[in-house]
């Protein structure tokens, strides 16, 4: 079956978000959708209670939406004409330095996850911080991620880390928004041997949607097409996959942690002048452009639906089970 897979989307990290951005990614043809449910910064009791409010808008509407765990879960959203929704993490921290979270995450609906969000912490390296293998914490923590069935992500990891990672795990590894350091110079882009490394292991590395990210101020579908022609032209296209990283920001709700420090997490010194709330995103209507544009870009349909979410559908069936 052929389906449309963003691997990752923001809202924001409170009970009472409005899915309203989620039903213009659906109306662009998106079947299966990852949002994120906290990161590194964020508090435990964040993370929950956004994990439970975004549960509860979910079973609420069970015409729209559907909580997938199981690609096959997917496949009944599509036929049901629904919007199939996971959740992910971004970094360990929420996990409380305890493998056993991971399988307790996974019950709720978290999908995937990356170990460290930019800075550094005690089970793996980010990548706006000293260089940080996986630590021995990090091991048991990616035993327990192959384990429960989990993808495991290296976006926003540390190049060491990341290469660590995918060296050791037993599943498909991906990069759920990550573009090519040799079109960007940006040290949230990765290498070559990165991208290379991800397919060995039978994953994906999904293109984002950030201007920073793509080289330009004003990202469309054209940008995202030639980071995802580089990848394609370095691995094949079987491992090229779209996670536009779009975040709806929603200015009647206040999501900051206490005592949050936006220039510790976004340094300056890489160039986000001490936060993200003036980055630009790709338009959602990228998505109902991709499939012309990357067939204008030289790619067959059947390689252009791999793209757009074969591939992630491939990877996800592997890991989900």
């Amino acid at each position: 079956m052929s389906i449309r897979f963003d691997a990752h989307t923001c809202l924001p990290l409170h009970p009472d978000a409005d899915f309203a951005p989620l039903d213009r990614l659906a109306e662009q043809g998106v079947n299966y959708v990852s949002i994120n449910v906290g990161m590194d910064f964020n508090p435990v009791e964040q993370v929950m209670t956004t994990i439970a409010g975004f549960r509860a808008r979910i079973a609420a509407n069970p015409g729209r939406y559907k909580l997938a765990s199981s690609v096959a879960d997917i496949d009944h959203a599509v036929a049901n004409r629904q919007l199939a929704i996971g959740f992910d993490l971004e970094g360990a921290v929420p996990l409380l330095d305890r493998p056993e979270m991971v399988a307790t995450y996974r019950a709720l609906g978290v999908n995937q996850i990356h170990f460290a969000y930019n800075r550094n912490n005690s089970v793996a390296g980010g990548c706006h911080d000293e260089e940080q293998g996986l630590t021995p914490l990090g091991h048991r923590m990616l035993d327990a991620v192959n384990a429960a069935g989990m993808l495991m992500d290296c976006s926003h990891t540390g190049r060491k880390c990341s290469l660590d990672i995918m060296a050791a795990s037993n599943r498909p590894v991906i990069f759920s928004h990550a573009n090519p350091l040799a079109l960007v110079d940006h040290g949230r882009n990765i290498t070559d041997q990165q991208i290379k490394a991800c397919a060995a292991t039978g994953g994906v590395v999904c293109i984002n949607g950030i201007a920073k990210f793509l080289g330009t101020t004003t990202p469309g579908v054209d940008d995202v097409i030639r980071h995802v022609s580089y990848v394609a032209n370095l691995v094949g296209v079987g491992h090229v996959g779209i996670g536009l990283d779009i975040s709806f920001f929603q200015r009647e709700l206040n999501d900051a942690p206490p005592d949050f420090q936006p220039s510790h997490w976004w340094p300056r010194s890489a160039g986000y002048g001490g936060g993200i709330t003036g980055i630009a995103y790709t338009p959602v209507e990228t998505w109902g452009q991709l499939p012309r544009a990357l067939e204008q870009a030289g790619m067959s349909s059947d390689d252009a639906a791999l793209v757009m979410g074969g591939n992630m559908r491939r990877v996800a069936a592997q890991v989900w089970g």
